[in-house]
């Protein structure tokens, strides 16, 4: 995931484990040009479910806040997208 042309600041690995489960479990294309969404809440409950990560609530909640911070998601109207880094 750390991509030496990717403009975003680097976060730590559990939180970018974090962002390849949501990007590989959860999203989904709706007829919005191609966009990426997902409701903060199911993103939640999938970071708390999964197999592939062991985390607290609150860790969830934080991991999900530094994506957002970082540009790795924007949020509308309570839905998290992903954030395309330009090439």
């Amino acid at each position: 995931m750390n991509d030496s042309t990717d403009p975003r600041l680097p976060l730590s690995e559990w939180i970018l484990d974090a962002y390849d489960v949501l990007c590989t479990h959860s999203f989904y294309s709706d007829n919005r040009e191609d966009a990426q969404s997902v409701p903060r809440e199911q993103a939640l409950e999938i970071l708390l479910r999964t197999n592939e990560l062991t985390l607290e609530p609150e860790d969830a909640n934080y991991a999900l806040s530094r994506l957002l911070e970082r540009g790795y998601f924007y949020e509308v109207d309570d839905e998290l997208r992903v954030t395309a880094p330009e090439k």
